[in-house]
C-alpha cells in the first residue's frame, strides 16, 4: 500500500506548521527564509520565550512569541492544532538548533499530521549534523542517541547499546556528566574506539577535542568541559574471523556426537558465514 503525499498545493487545511531551526551559537546562521517564515506566522511557539526573544529582536521579527515546551505540550497542544485546522500558521522553535531532536515538539507535529495539517520544514543549524559532519569519523550511517538517563537501566541499555555498535554513535551531554559517560563506555570495552568530543559549536569557543574514548575519559576527568556538548563515537571494528578456530570449534562438537547441522548451526551463532559453517560442519 501506497503512503499519502501531501504537498503544498493540496494539503488539506490552509494553515502550515513551519518546523524552523535556529542558530546553535552564530546568529549569523539563521537563513533568509527562516526569517520571512518567523516573520509572516500568526505565532511562534518558542521552548523559552525570553531566550527567542534576543533572537527576534536581532532580526525585527515582531510576531507574537508563545510559551511551548515540555510542561504544556500535552495541554497546548490540541489549542494550536484547532487553530491550525482554522487556517492559522505557526513556526515551532527550539532554544538552538533543529526542533524535535532532543526538544519538545514531537506531539504537536504528530498531531498536526493527523490533523491533515500542512508541515513544512525550514532547515538550518543542528548540533548532531555540525558535530558529525567535522568529527573526522564515518557519516555514512550513523544512530542519535540525544541525552542519555543519568541513571538506570535505560542508561546501562543504551551504554551497552553504543559499545555495540558496528557505526557511528553521535549523543548530547552536559558538561558534568561528560566524563561519567566516557567512563561508563570505557567499563563495558568501548575504551580502544575513536572518539570526538564537540564543545560551544559556533561558538567564540568552539573546540573538538580527539583521541580513543579511553584517552578522553582521562582528560574530562582532570578538565570538567564548559557549554554544550556532542560526543561522537566511532563504531566498532569488527574482529576478523578466526577460521581455525572455528574449524577446532566444530572438531569439538563432532567429538561431543553433535549432528553436523546442530554443528552448521552453532558456528553461524559464532559469526561464520553460512558457506562456511556448512563446510567445516560436514568437515571438508
Amino acid at each position: 500500500m501506497e503512503g499519502e503525499v501531501v504537498s503544498a498545493a493540496d494539503a488539506a487545511t490552509p494553515g502550515t506548521l513551519h518546523i524552523v531551526s535556529t542558530p546553535i551559537g552564530n546568529l549569523g546562521d539563521l537563513s533568509p527564509r527562516a526569517v520571512e517564515v518567523l516573520r509572516s506566522v500568526q505565532a511562534i511557539l518558542a521552548e523559552d520565550t525570553r531566550h527567542s526573544r534576543v533572537l527576534c529582536d536581532r532580526f525585527e521579527i515582531r510576531t507574537p512569541l508563545v510559551a511551548y515546551h515540555e510542561h504544556n505540550e500535552a495541554s497546548a497542544t490540541p489549542g494550536f492544532v484547532a487553530r491550525l485546522v482554522a487556517g492559522e500558521s505557526f513556526a515551532l522553535i527550539s532554544d538552538a538548533g533543529t526542533p524535535l531532536l532532543s526538544d519538545p515538539g514531537a506531539r504537536l507535529v504528530r498531531a498536526a499530521v493527523e490533523a491533515g495539517v500542512r508541515v513544512s520544514p525550514v532547515p538550518g543549524a543542528s548540533a548532531l549534523l555540525a558535530a558529525l559532519a567535522a568529527s573526522g569519523l564515518a557519516a555514512d550511517r550513523f544512530t542519535f542517541f540525544g541525552f542519555l538517563e543519568r541513571k538506570g537501566g535505560d542508561r546501562k541499555a543504551a551504554i551497552a547499546e553504543i559499545a555495540a555498535l558496528r557505526h557511528t554513535a553521535v549523543l548530547y551531554e552536559s558538561p558534568n556528566r561528560t566524563a561519567a559517560t566516557l567512563q561508563d563506555l570505557v567499563a563495558v570495552g568501548a575504551g580502544a574506539r575513536e572518539a570526538v568530543v564537540a564543545r560551544e559549536l559556533t561558538k567564540q569557543f568552539e573546540e573538538f577535542r580527539r583521541g580513543t574514548v579511553d584517552e578522553l575519559a582521562a582528560y574530562y576527568e582532570r578538565h570538567e568541559p564548559r557549554g554544550e556538548i556532542v560526543i561522537v563515537i566511532a563504531g566498532a571494528v569488527e574482529a576478523p574471523l578466526d577460521e581455525a578456530a572455528l574449524r577446532t570449534r566444530a572438531e569439538a562438537l563432532r567429538a561431543e556426537g553433535a549432528s553436523a547441522r546442530d554443528i552448521q548451526h552453532a558456528l553461524a551463532a559464532a559469526g561464520a558465514p553460512r558457506n562456511l559453517a556448512y563446510r567445516l560442519a560436514h568437515g571438508t
